[in-house]
């Protein structure tokens, strides 16, 4: 275990994106070192949650609970911490909050005993009918300790009144609608389980005789696993006696993938449809530089989130690709309390022009979205003060017109720009000298889908076209409801 834990002591980054992936999770089977991997499996995923980390552990007897607010790398470092975390089956989560306080009581995974023995569950995305489903169980005389949608999914398999735990499970997400990847943990199996359309994803490695779930192939990679396959929408995997079985209770759907997967959300190593995010990226870039009709000297990211995209657009067009921003990867969401002159200087807490690149240059700046607008604005303008001669900027996806109810933090509908403004309008907003957003079939040939048109989306692209693949259940968008009527405070998932 040694070994693992001084990978661990190293602090971590942290980035903020203007989207965020709520959570990763990871679970492993029949390895003596299972906390330690675990810690390490989230250690790798810690992009897709900073806020809070826990890891369920289990021994054959007893299970054992270690939960911490921060980082992985700040917390599951100690070799005694980890040494608490016993058995050879462990679960793990990563924790982004997207409302309200965030509290010890709302981070994963959550633990439970109920009448077919103790489970312990770490969630991945949202329900969409998790408040109405919790108002119902508190009528029915439930008692819940979070604000997160997760433990309704553990009330749910507690009050079936199926005798085995995996038919409880069954039970439990039948009556489940939204985006979720869970990993769980029962006294017989490590278990998977992916919603019927394959929004949030899950995969499955291989670790000699242990089996792995995680939310990316980048978790498999620093523990040396190796990839197996992707767990189907709709399917749950069961890892039993170092076997594992393949339960499909739903009918048949089109998989339908969350596109910012490909898009933003996913390591730029980890593996997507067969490729890495990275290529997926640079593809972007090509397909918008292929629409492009700005003549431009330099091509410049907005880092890091553009710097795939830009690249594949300078190659395709053959123009120099540059670092005309610089960022300081030592701010983090825990800077400082700033006063409100520091505060005010935005933007430059974490990006700084490199003015001999860009000064007297025709710039086209590419980022992989927008969402707000208000850091483009900043960063256009960034650019001018530092001699820029023109500022072109160009997104490597559609428009953002539509809040996402799956998992994803985003914003309500007032507050997406694409949703309120034309494209002239953002522009000027944003004071650049023009805009392009990369077109929706441009998207899907980048990714290798068919058209959008073709028969039947491909990917949940709602976030541009406002198709939902599930309808929300509960009162959602700018004027909705959350557990907060609940509890008086905490965060879902």
């Amino acid at each position: 275990m040694r070994k693992y834990t001084k990978i661990l002591r190293k602090k971590l980054t942290i980035f903020d994106p203007k989207l965020r992936e709520e959570c990763g999770v990871f679970g492993i089977s029949n390895n003596p070192d299972a906390s330690a991997l675990t810690a390490l499996g989230l250690h790798a995923l810690q992009h897709r949650g900073q806020e809070g980390c826990g890891i369920v552990s289990f021994d054959g007897r007893k299970y054992y609970s270690e939960k911490r607010f921060g980082l992985v790398g700040d917390n599951f470092n100690d070799e005694k911490l980890l040494k608490n975390l016993k058995g050879n089956y462990a679960i793990g989560h990563n924790r982004y909050s997207t409302t309200g306080e965030n509290t010890l009581r709302n981070i994963q995974p959550f633990f439970a005993d109920t009448n077919a023995g103790g489970i312990g569950i770490a969630h991945n995305g949202n329900l969409t009918n998790s408040i109405t489903l919790r108002k119902k169980l508190v009528e029915d005389g439930a008692i819940f300790y979070s604000t997160s949608d997760t433990e309704t999914i553990v009330h749910l398999i507690s009050k079936s009144k199926r005798l085995k735990t995996i038919d409880k499970i069954i039970d439990a997400i039948f009556q489940i609608q939204g985006g979720y990847a869970l990993v769980m943990l029962t006294q017989e199996a490590l278990i998977g389980v992916k919603d019927p359309f394959g929004i949030r994803p899950l995969i499955i490695g291989k670790l000699k005789d242990s089996y792995v779930l995680a939310s990316e192939t980048c978790a498999l990679d620093i523990i040396g696993a190796k990839f197996v396959r992707e767990v189907e929408n709709g399917e749950i995997v069961m890892i039993e006696n170092n076997q594992l079985q393949s339960i499909k209770p739903f009918p048949p759907q089109k998989v339908r993938p969350c596109v910012f997967e490909y898009i933003y959300f996913a390591r730029p190593d980890s593996f997507i449809n067969g490729k890495t995010a990275y290529e997926h990226r640079k593809n972007l870039g090509k397909e918008l530089a292929q629409e492009n009709n700005i003549d431009a000297d330099i091509i410049v990211p907005v880092p890091d989130s553009g710097n795939a995209a830009a690249l594949g657009f300078a190659q395709s067009i053959g123009k120099n690709f540059e670092h005309g921003l610089i960022r300081n990867h030592y701010v983090g969401r825990t800077f400082i309390e700033p006063s409100q002159k520091i505060r005010s200087l935005g933007v430059k807490l974490k990006l700084n022009a490199n003015q001999t690149t860009i000064k007297n240059k025709k710039i086209i700046l590419i980022d992989d979205s927008l969402v707000r607008g208000t850091t483009s604005h900043k960063i256009v303008k960034m650019l001018y003060d530092a001699g820029a001669k023109e500022v072109h900027v160009q997104i490597a996806c559609p428009e953002i017109r539509y809040p996402d109810f799956y998992g994803v933090d985003t914003p309500t509908k007032k507050e997406l720009l694409a949703a309120n403004k034309t494209n002239n309008e953002i522009c000027e907003y944003i004071g650049a000298k023009s805009l392009k957003f990369l077109s929706l079939d441009g998207l899907y040939r980048a990714i290798g889908f068919e058209k959008r048109n073709n028969n039947y989306p491909q990917l949940t692209d709602h976030y541009f076209t406002g198709d939902y693949p599930v309808k929300p259940v509960d009162e959602l968008g700018d004027n909705k409801i959350t557990q907060l009527s609940l509890l008086s405070s905490g965060s879902n998932n």
